[in-house]
C-alpha cells in the first residue's frame, strides 16, 4: 500500500506484528474447524432433546440445584464452542473484509451457528418462567450458586421476553436483517477509496491525514472523505434507516418505551444514571470543548478553526513518531509502573502474536480487542501508523485485553462485562501511558502531550455524548417515518455545532461524517459507554493518585469480576457511586484542570 510522503514510512515503523489465529483453528478448511461445527450442531440438538419443556419440572425436584447446575454448565460449554467458532470467522473476515471468500466463509459460518443455536433459545426462556421462590432456593446453595450472577442477570430480561416461537423467528431472521446490514456496511466501507491528491486511500489512512502537520493536507483529506461519503450516502442512509426501523420493531415487541432502554438493560445501568451523565457533560460543553477549541484557535492565530483542524497537531509541536518496538516499550513500561502483573499479561499479546497491527488494503478500519472465548484468549486489531494517538490506541486496546484475560476465569456466561464497565480498563491503560509519557517529556513537549490528551478526552466524553444525542434524535425521528440522507445530515450537524462550540467552523462536507461511524451500525447507543468509562476512570485515577491503600488489588479484583457484579458493587470499594450526580463532576473536573493548565502555559 502506498503511503503519503508526509506519513511515517513502513521502514520507520519497524515490523508491526500480524496475529496468529492458529490458537483458535489452523485454518478455515481445517479438520478441527469442521469437527467443531459438527460438534456444535450435535450438542445443540442433544441439549434441546434432553431439556426442552422440562426445566420447570427440574426446578421443582428435591435436587434441583445440582440438576440445574449440570444443565447450565453444559449450556456454557456449548456457548464457549460457539464463541470460538464465530470469533475465528469474524477475525479472519476482519483481516480483509473486501475478500469475497472470507466474506462467504463468515456468512456461511454465521448461518450455521444461528441455525444450530436456535435449539438453545428455549433454555433461558424456560428458566425465566420458573417460579422465583424455587429458583432463589436452588441458587442459594452449591453448586448452582456459582451461576447465580448469570441467573440473576438473565431474569432482568424477563419482562421483555416473548413467546418461544417469536424468539426463534427473531433469532433466525437476524442473519438476514441486522446481521446482513452490518456486513453490507463493513464491506462497503472497506471497499471505499478516498482520493487525496494522486493517492487512492482507504478510510484509516485518509482519517490519519486529518492529523497531519500541514493544513493543506488536512483540508484535502477532509474534502476527499466528504466527497466519497457523499457519493455513497444513499447506501449509508438506507442501512441506517433500515436498522433503526428494525430496532424499533424489536423494541416495540419487547415493550421498551425509550429508544435507548434496551441498551441500558444490556449495559446493566439505570436510565437515570445515563441521563445524569449526559446532562452533566452537556452542561459542561462551554467549560470543556468550547473553552479548549477557543484556546486552540488562538494558538493557530485564528478566531475559529475549520473542522479539519480540530485534531491538528499544535503549530509548534515537535513531530514525534513511534516505531513499533518503541510503542511496545512505552506501553509495557507504563503498565509495569502500575503493576508488574498488568505488564506481564499485556506482554503475552506481543510475544504470542495476539495483535494484528499493520494497515492493509481491505483490513477492517479502527481498532478493537476481541475477547473470543475463555477457553482461548483475546486478540487485538490495530491500524498502527506510529502517531502518539496510535500509541494511546495500543494502550487502550491492551487495557481491554488485560481485562478480558482477568475476567476469563468466570467462564463464557459470566466473563463478558457490560459496556459501561468494559471501557474502564482500556481508558485506565491509556491514562497510565499518558502519565508515563508526560513524566518523561521535555518541557517543550509537555504542552503538546497535554493538549493531545485533552483532545482525546474531549473525543471520548464530549464527542461520544454528542454521538449519543445524535442517535437519540435519529431513532426518535425514524419512528415517524423514513429519513432522507439530508435530514440525517441535519440532525448530525445540530449536535455537532452544540458540542464543539463557536470556535469550530463546520464547513461544507462535514455533514456527511456521521456515515463512517461504525458504532451507529453495529451497536446502537454503545457510544455513551466511552464517556461513562472516561469519567469513571478519571475518578478512579484520582483515588489512585491519593495513594489509596490496596488500590492495585482492588483494581484487579474489579476487572476479575467480569460480569458477575453491578457497577455499584464494583465501585463501592473505591468509595465511588455512579448514581451520585456529583460523581460525574469529579471526572469532568480533571479535564477542566488540564485545560486550565494549558491556558496558564499560553499566558
Amino acid at each position: 500500500m502506498s503511503h503519503p510522503s508526509h506519513a511515517v514510512s513502513d521502514t520507520a515503523l519497524g515490523d508491526p506484528p500480524e496475529w496468529d489465529l492458529g490458537d483458535l483453528y489452523p485454518g478455515r478448511d481445517s479438520p478441527e474447524f469442521a469437527a467443531d461445527i459438527a460438534a456444535m450442531e450435535s450438542e445443540c440438538a442433544a441439549f434441546a432433546a434432553e431439556y426442552r419443556g422440562g426445566i420447570a419440572e427440574i426446578a421443582a425436584a428435591p435436587d434441583a440445584g445440582a440438576l440445574l447446575f449440570d444443565a447450565v454448565r453444559r449450556y456454557e460449554a456449548i456457548d464457549d464452542r460457539i464463541g470460538r467458532i464465530m470469533s475465528f470467522a469474524g477475525l479472519l473476515h476482519a483481516e480483509n473484509v473486501a475478500d469475497p471468500l472470507r466474506a462467504k466463509f463468515y456468512g456461511d459460518t454465521r448461518e450455521k451457528v444461528t441455525s444450530a443455536s436456535t435449539e438453545l433459545l428455549f433454555f433461558q426462556l424456560e428458566l425465566n418462567r420458573v417460579d422465583d421462590a424455587l429458583l432463589d432456593k436452588a441458587m442459594a446453595a452449591p453448586p448452582l450458586d456459582h451461576f447465580k450472577p448469570w441467573l440473576v442477570d438473565i431474569r432482568l430480561e424477563k419482562p421483555h421476553q416473548l413467546e418461544d416461537r417469536v424468539e426463534q423467528l427473531f433469532h433466525e431472521k437476524s442473519t438476514t436483517s441486522a446481521g446482513a446490514l452490518n456486513r453490507l456496511f463493513d464491506e462497503t466501507m472497506a471497499a471505499l477509496r478516498f482520493r487525496v491528491g494522486d493517492q487512492e486511500l482507504s478510510l484509516e489512512p485518509a482519517l490519519n491525514m486529518m492529523q497531519d502537520a500541514d493544513e493543506a493536507t488536512r483540508h484535502r483529506a477532509s474534502d476527499a472523505i466528504a466527497a466519497t461519503l457523499k457519493e455513497n450516502l444513499r447506501v449509508f442512509a438506507f442501512v441506517t434507516n433500515t436498522l433503526a426501523k428494525d430496532k424499533e420493531i424489536s423494541d416495540r415487541w419487547r415493550g421498551f418505551s425509550d429508544v435507548a432502554d434496551s441498551r441500558h438493560l444490556s449495559n446493566r445501568v439505570e436510565r437515570e444514571v445515563v441521563d445524569a451523565l449526559v446532562a452533566a457533560v452537556r452542561d459542561a460543553y462551554p467549560r470543556l470543548s468550547h473553552r479548549y477549541y477557543k484556546l486552540k484557535a488562538k494558538w493557530f492565530g485564528k478566531d475559529a478553526l475549520n473542522h479539519w483542524d480540530r485534531n491538528a497537531p499544535l503549530p509548534d509541536a515537535p513531530s514525534k513518531h513511534y516505531a513499533w518496538e518503541e510503542a511496545r516499550g512505552v506501553v509495557l513500561g507504563a503498565y509495569a509502573g502500575f503493576s508488574p502483573r498488568m505488564a506481564d499479561i499485556a506482554r503475552d499479546f506481543f510475544d504470542k502474536r495476539w495483535i494484528d497491527a499493520p494497515t492493509r488494503p481491505g483490513k477492517a478500519p479502527g481498532a478493537f480487542a476481541h475477547p473470543t472465548t475463555p477457553s482461548a484468549h483475546p486478540y487485538v486489531l490495530l491500524n498502527y501508523m506510529g502517531k502518539p494517538r496510535d500509541v494511546m490506541t495500543l494502550a487502550h486496546e491492551l487495557g481491554h485485553g488485560v481485562h478480558q484475560v482477568l475476567a476469563g476465569h468466570n467462564g463464557a456466561l459470566m466473563a463478558p462485562t457490560p459496556l459501561t464497565l468494559a471501557e474502564t480498563a482500556s481508558v485506565f491503560g491509556e491514562m497510565l501511558t499518558f502519565r508515563a509519557l508526560l513524566a518523561a517529556s521535555a518541557p517543550g513537549q509537555r504542552r503538546a502531550l497535554l493538549a493531545s490528551k485533552v483532545e482525546d478526552m474531549l473525543n471520548t466524553v464530549v464527542r461520544q455524548i454528542a454521538f449519543y444525542s445524535f442517535e437519540r434524535k435519529l431513532h426518535e425521528a425514524r419512528r415517524a417515518g423514513e429519513l432522507t440522507s439530508e435530514r440525517i445530515c441535519e440532525l448530525w450537524m445540530s449536535v455537532q455545532a452544540e458540542s464543539l462550540g463557536p470556535a469550530i467552523k463546520l464547513g461544507p462536507g462535514y455533514e456527511t461524517f456521521w456515515a463512517y461511524i461504525p458504532h451507529f451500525i453495529h451497536s446502537p447507543f454503545y457510544v455513551y459507554a466511552y464517556a461513562f468509562g472516561d469519567c469513571l476512570v478519571n475518578s478512579l485515577y484520582g483515588v489512585y493518585q491519593n495513594a489509596s491503600a490496596g488500590f492495585v488489588e482492588k483494581y484487579f479484583a474489579m476487572l476479575a469480576a467480569g460480569g458477575t457484579k453491578h457497577h455499584s458493587e464494583l465501585l463501592a470499594p473505591f468509595g465511588l457511586d455512579a448514581r451520585d450526580p456529583k460523581f460525574w463532576a469529579i471526572g469532568l473536573s480533571m479535564i477542566e484542570g488540564m485545560i486550565a493548565e494549558l491556558e496558564e502555559m499560553s499566558v
